[in-house]
C-alpha cells in the first residue's frame, strides 16, 4: 500500500526554534518549551489548541509525559517513538494518521537539547553493542567512518569529494544568520583538520550544539484558515535495518532506498521533482549515501555528483540550505531541524538563501548508525 489517501490531507502551519548554538544555563526541556511556544504562536494558535503531542529526546525516558507536564498540555493523542534522529519524520506520519482519523485537531512535534553547554558530550544512543565493544570504537563516529571507507574502496570515492560536502554546507550557512558555524571553509581545511576516525576529520563531523525545535501540524482544511502558508505533507515512508553497524548488510547502501520509494509513492512524485533536499548530515558520508539511495544519482556516483560545489549555492541541487548539521545546528537528534528549514523555504521566508523556486521539499532523517531511515516530502499550495 502507498498510503496515497493521506497525501495533502495535513499540513505544517507553525515552526519555532530556540537556543541554536550555545544556550548556557538553560535545560533541554526549557529549550524544547521555548521552541514549542514559538511554533504555536507562529501558527496563530494557543496552548489550549494543542491536543496532540509527539516528542523524542536524549534526556527523557518518557518524553511525552515530561513535555505535557511542563507545558500544561492534556493531549488526546501522544507518541514518544524514538528511533534516533529520524524520529521526527516518523512523527509526521503518526500525527497525520491521528489527525486524519479525527483523534485530535492540532499536533505539536518537539525536541530540545543542551548538549553543548551541558559539557559538550556526545549524547548518542548508538553506543557500541556487545560484539563491537572489544574493538573500542568511538561511536557513532567510527560506524560512519566504516561506511565512508567502504564506499571509497568500492567506488573510488575520495576524501576530497567528502570534503566538498562540508564546504557546500558552510557556503549555505554563511547565508543563514541563525547558523552557528560561519566563515570560510575550504576543501583543504577539511582535509587538513584533525583526524577523528579515519577517513573522517573533525570537519567531516557535525557540530555539537544546543538547540530546540518544534512544529505544529493540523488538517489541511484548517491549515488554509491560519496565518502562515501551509506546508502540506505529501508523502512519508520509513524503514530500519539493524541496531548494530556490525549487522548492516552493505555499508554502502542504506534502507533509505525503501523509505524514499515509499514516500515518493505516497506523494506521487520522484526525486527529480524535489526543489530542496534536506538530508541528515551528521557526517559528510551520510549526505553522499542518501543522495544515492534516494535516487538523485546512481549508486557509487555520489562522490562525483557532489564535487566542486554541485550541492552548494548556485549548484545543480539545493542540499541542506540552512547549513545542515555540519554548519548550522546539531544538538544530538537533528531530524526536526530539517523540517524547519524545509517549511521556511516553502514559505519563501529564507532570506538570502531563499531558493528561486521551492514547491517540493524532501526531508530525510537518519537514526542510530545508519539504522533507521525516514523520508518525508512536503509541498506548497501548487502541489495539492
Amino acid at each position: 500500500m502507498s498510503g496515497a489517501g493521506l497525501r495533502g490531507r495535513t499540513a505544517i502551519v507553525g515552526i519555532g526554534g530556540a537556543g541554536w548554538g550555545e544556550a548556557p544555563g538553560r535545560s533541554a526541556i526549557e529549550l524544547l518549551a521555548e521552541a514549542s511556544l514559538a511554533a504555536i504562536a507562529d501558527a496563530g494558535l494557543g496552548l489550549a489548541d494543542i491536543d496532540g503531542l509527539c516528542a523524542a529526546t536524549s534526556t527523557h525516558a518518557f518524553p511525552t509525559l515530561s513535555v505535557a507536564e511542563y507545558l500544561g498540555l492534556k493531549p488526546h493523542f501522544f507518541d514518544g517513538t524514538n528511533i534516533g534522529g529520524a524520529s521526527f519524520e516518523i512523527h509526521l506520519l503518526q500525527a497525520a494518521l491521528a489527525l486524519d482519523a479525527g483523534i485530535c485537531s492540532a499536533v505539536l512535534i518537539c525536541y530540545g537539547s543542551n548538549q553543548r553547554t551541558a559539557g559538550g558530550r556526545l549524547v548518542s544512543m548508538s553506543e557500541p553493542q556487545w560484539h563491537e565493544a572489544p574493538y573500542k570504537p568511538r561511536h557513532p563516529i567510527t560506524a560512519y567512518a566504516l561506511a565512508a571507507r567502504r564506499h571509497m574502496h568500492e567506488y573510488g570515492t575520495t576524501r576530497a569529494m567528502l570534503a566538498d560536502i562540508a564546504v557546500a554546507a558552510r557556503q549555505w550557512a554563511n547565508l543563514n544568520p541563525a547558523a552557528f558555524a560561519q566563515g570560510p571553509l575550504t576543501r583543504e581545511d577539511v582535509l587538513n583538520a584533525r583526524m577523528v576516525s579515519d577517513p573522517l576529520t573533525t570537519r567531516d563531523c557535525c557540530l555539537v550544539t544546543d538547540g530546540g525545535a518544534a512544529c505544529v501540524i493540523v488538517r489541511a482544511d484548517r491549515a488554509r484558515s491560519l496565518k502562515q502558508k501551509p506546508a502540506y505533507l505529501l508523502g512519508v515512508g520509513g524503514a530500519h535495518s539493524h541496531r548494530s553497524i556490525a549487522q548492516m548488510q552493505d555499508l554502502t547502501r542504506t534502507v533509505a532506498v525503501e523509505s524514499g520509494a515509499r514516500a515518493f509513492a505516497m506523494a506521487g512524485l520522484k526525486a527529480a521533482d524535489a526543489d530542496l533536499v534536506m538530508l541528515y548530515d551528521a557526517f559528510t558520508i551520510t549526505t553522499l549515501l542518501f543522495l544515492e539511495d534516494l535516487g538523485f544519482c546512481p549508486k557509487g556516483e555520489g562522490g562525483r555528483y557532489v564535487a566542486d560545489g554541485a550541492i552548494g549555492p548556485g549548484g545543480r541541487l539545493a542540499v541542506n540550505t540552512s547549513g545542515g548539521g555540519l554548519s548550522c545546528v546539531h544538538p544530538g537528534m537533528y531530524g526536526l531541524f530539517l523540517i524547519l528549514e524545509a517549511v521556511t523555504q516553502l514559505r519563501g521566508q529564507a532570506g538570502a538563501r531563499q531558493l528561486r523556486k521551492c514547491d517540493v521539499a524532501l526531508c530525510h532523517g537518519n537514526g542510530g548508525t545508519l539504522s533507521s531511515q525516514v523520508t518525508a516530502v512536503l509541498g506548497g499550495a501548487a502541489t495539492v
